[in-house]
């Protein structure tokens, strides 16, 4: 199908651009009415620089590494952190080594996220002076600049696969990969399956996965196994769907030679991840669980503590956006230096 064909069927609901609630045990809110048409005069279309050159890395730092594990720990006490047995990640890891900042959003709408609210320029000396902040607050933790583009969102109808979702055209994906070289940042490519699955939705990204810059990100809000239309409820996904991404990712990493990838999975509620205890850990892998919901600070420190700080994996992230996070009082989104205090540190930071 033609791009403008595709575009001019293309429609966003709302539901989707409202994103999360991180009241625990809340539902999302329900979709409006409204919704935002795609233009396809809003997106550039470069051409993709896809080659992949080989790198030889140096071996990992142990002794550094279990260093700054224990500094991300925070001087907790409980034993939860840093999380023990898990296995030293492949040499070229960036993570504890640096802290990811990353803006999130899709190109085609101003309405989900930072990354396509803005010009490109614009965004991108947004985001500089972002990184800049928490090397203010952390000098010691150097930052990576990150893209955190949506390649699958979900739907408010069912289009024309039934499935609930929109799969972005891979000149979409060139126009991230064109805009993140410029200031050699990482790109994460996220998945909103809505009525398909990870089985599905994330070998269709291989061409991209297999080059060492570009990670993944599940978000399982939208993954509507119960059959609601994504928006009314909160989604869910078990362990066997992240099992599933994570061993698809290590092949890839085996296959290719690449460094480790770096995978996120979103998370404000407990529902959201069944059987989270099952879920593996790989040298090839370094998992990020990510602090997804929006609100107050009391709201949100309460989540990290519930859903992150409670279940350790490996690594945390958090989310903190522009505009939800400060609807109600004290309407203050939080600062590096109040997100630093939590145990752990976060060491991916992503902004919507």
């Amino acid at each position: 199908m033609k791009l403008k064909t595709l575009l001019s069927a293309i429609v966003l609901s709302t539901s989707v651009i409202a994103f999360t609630n991180c009241h625990s045990g809340d539902k999302t809110g329900t979709a409006s009415a409204a919704a935002t048409t795609i233009k396809a005069d809003t997106v550039k279309k470069p051409a993709a620089d896809t080659a992949a050159v080989k790198v030889t890395y140096p071996p990992l730092d142990k002794a550094k590494y279990d260093s700054l594990m224990k500094r991300l720990a925070n001087g907790d006490t409980t034993g939860r952190w840093p999380v023990k047995n898990t296995p030293y990640p492949l040499p070229g890891a960036i993570l504890p080594f640096y802290r990811v900042v990353a803006y999130y959003g899709n190109l085609y709408s101003k309405k989900m996220g930072i990354l396509g609210e803005l010009p490109p320029k614009e965004m991108i000396a947004k985001l500089q002076a972002e990184r800049k902040h928490w090397e203010k607050a952390d000098p010691k933790t150097p930052t990576m600049p990150a893209l955190h583009y949506i390649a699958v969102t979900a739907q408010g109808e069912p289009g024309k696969n039934g499935l609930h979702n929109l799969r972005m055209p891979d000149k979409q994906i060139d126009s991230i990969l064109h805009i993140a070289k410029t200031i050699h940042a990482l790109v994460f490519l996220d998945i909103q399956v809505g009525f398909s699955n990870v089985q599905t939705e994330v070998p269709r990204l291989e061409k991209y996965l297999k080059m060492p810059n570009v990670h993944l990100g599940i978000d399982p809000e939208f993954s509507m196994k119960e059959g609601s239309v994504p928006g009314k409820r909160i989604g869910t996904y078990d362990a066997t769907d992240v099992n599933f991404t994570t061993n698809y990712l290590v092949n890839l990493v085996k296959k290719y030679n690449l460094p480790p990838k770096i995978f996120i999975l979103h998370r404000f509620t407990r529902k959201m991840v069944t059987n989270a205890k099952n879920m593996k850990l790989h040298p090839e892998i370094q998992f990020v669980l990510d602090m997804d919901g929006w609100g107050e600070p009391e709201l949100k420190l309460g989540t990290y503590r519930d859903w992150i700080y409670k279940e350790p994996i490996q690594f945390t992230g958090f989310k903190l956006f522009y505009k939800n996070d400060i609807k109600k009082a004290p309407n203050h989104m939080m600062t590096p230096e109040e997100v630093l205090k939590l145990k752990p540190a976060p060491i991916y930071i992503q902004y919507q």
